[in-house]
């Protein structure tokens, strides 16, 4: 990933490409709104790699040389875009099979309104602790949760908010989640030592979400009128609501749990929604592909088909319902793979440039203190995942960059690992082209703009961690470790 000196990139090559990108997505919000995410983003990011190509034939690289580096990008997350196309057909079978209605249906009855956003927080931070992947949640008992609100009258932008600040905390706080693993791995830190240290933010930030959506909860006044009877006996006529369906969700997690991969997983948990729904949804299958010219175990196996690639298209006549339950299929993902790769291709090729290195190498000797240190590293966590699109990218550049600077300044490694994914890992869900964030767009079906003002969580860890840079709480030094770790 060095960039050779005959060809470094200029800061007037960085601020031109960065700035050129800044421009076009601001224009692309300012056009198309919460949904500039739907291809608008994808031509800005085009435009910018354009800029950024222009800039790299200038610095003297050739086509050969910048191709490689997009085609080692885009090899780089081809393990996630396989996940988020998976994620889409187990959605649509998980519906099909009964999975989300029972969830819908039990949930509709146990789960007290106002209490909701609160639960709906535990449970994924409970989840997500317990399986390490906050992708997993957010696509399983996510789906689930975003379909309870729906029913109860809840706001889908708070309720994907309170989605994702319990999976980030629990994905974030788990030794089996991959960030968790990264982050430590780049800086040098033992991985639970770097958990450890972690809870100083990531406590009072859990807490803090957990209070407001409780007060949210508790604030809204129009709960006790809604009259869920008819929804729920809709729900249970359309599908056969029992106990079983809730299989692909035990699956999932307890392969999870064993450390198997997350594809792996996924597709142990597709195969079993799909053996539910031959049980037990025929009726639904019938009514979903009906083919008077196919023998009928064959139109079963097309509506499978159909809820694996396009998605379930529910038709009970409440359009509440069939809103809700409409949705999945691989060919949902798909504007969301296509936004991944246009993110990726552009920061390839300014990592490729050097572009980001050069930006950070310039603000280091800003740094005069400690809390300015830390500070300055959170930014340009954030920034990185603004401009190359990716966690990964973010931690493992920024760690790379900063690393000789902490030590230089007698500073644990664990300080350095802390702030990576209080700013890096936390802050990617709030940027619509950045590959969380529009994974978790597409899998709950809320605008990255639309949630980001709720993700409690993921605001603020960055907050705390700058503001324990700033007095120098919880810093662990070289020296005097001991009294550190006691302070």
């Amino acid at each position: 990933m060095q960039v050779s000196t005959t060809r470094s990139a200029t800061l007037w090559d960085a601020f031109i490409t960065i700035g050129f990108l800044m421009v076009m997505l601001a224009l692309s919000v300012a056009l198309f709104g919460e949904d500039s995410s739907s291809g608008a983003n994808q031509i800005a990011l085009l435009f910018s790699t354009a800029i950024a190509l222009l800039i790299g034939f200038k610095n003297q690289y050739t086509w050969s040389e910048l191709n490689s580096a997009i085609a080692q990008g885009v090899a780089n997350v081809f393990g996630s875009v396989l996940i988020i196309m998976t994620v889409g057909a187990l959605i649509g079978v998980l519906i099909i099979s009964g999975t989300v209605p029972a969830m819908i249906y039990y949930g509709l009855q146990i789960v007290e309104p106002e209490l909701f956003y609160f639960s709906a927080c535990i449970l994924c931070a409970v989840a997500a602790l317990s399986i390490g992947s906050s992708w997993s949640v957010a696509g399983t008992i996510g789906v689930g949760l975003m379909g309870i609100a729906a029913g109860l009258g809840l706001s889908p932008e708070i309720t994907a908010g309170a989605i994702i600040s319990g999976a980030y905390f629990g994905d974030k706080m788990s030794p089996l989640s991959d960030t968790t693993n990264l982050a430590p791995a780049v800086t040098g830190t033992d991985l639970f030592v770097h958990i450890k240290h972690m809870v100083w933010t990531t406590a009072p930030a859990i807490s803090i979400a957990l209070v407001l959506y409780l007060i949210i909860g508790m604030s809204n006044d129009n709960l006790v009128s809604i009259d869920l009877s008819e929804k729920l006996t809709i729900i249970a006529k359309t599908f056969d609501i029992n106990g079983y369906l809730f299989l692909p969700l035990v699956v999932i997690f307890i392969m999870a749990i064993k450390k198997v991969p997350a594809f792996i997983a996924l597709i142990a948990g597709i195969a079993s929604a799909i053996v539910l729904a031959l049980i037990f949804q025929q009726e639904v299958l019938t009514q979903f592909v009906t083919d008077v010219s196919q023998a009928s175990i064959l139109n079963n196996v097309k509506g499978i088909w159909l809820a694996l690639f396009s998605g379930y298209v529910s038709a009970t006549g409440d359009s509440e319902i069939d809103q809700l339950l409409s949705r999945g299929g691989i060919n949902s993902m798909l504007n969301t793979v296509s936004l991944i790769l246009c993110a990726i291709t552009f920061g390839s090729i300014l990592d490729k440039l050097g572009i980001l290195e050069r930006l950070i190498a310039n603000v280091i000797t800003k740094a005069k203190s400690v809390g300015s240190l830390v500070f300055i590293t959170a930014v340009s966590c954030f920034s990185i995942n603004v401009a190359a699109g990716d966690q990964y990218i973010a931690i493992v550049l920024a760690g790379r960059m900063y690393k000789l600077e902490y030590q230089k300044r007698q500073l644990r490694a664990r300080n350095l690992s802390r702030v990576l994914e209080d700013a890096g890992t936390v802050t990617s869900v709030l940027i619509p082209w950045n590959t969380c964030g529009a994974f978790l767009a597409g899998a709950l079906g809320v605008s990255t703009f639309a949630y980001a003002p709720y993700c409690f969580f993921n605001i603020l860890c960055p907050v705390i961690t700058v503001v324990y840079g700033m007095y120098n709480f919880s810093i662990t030094p070289i020296i005097n470790d001991e009294l550190a770790i006691a302070k």
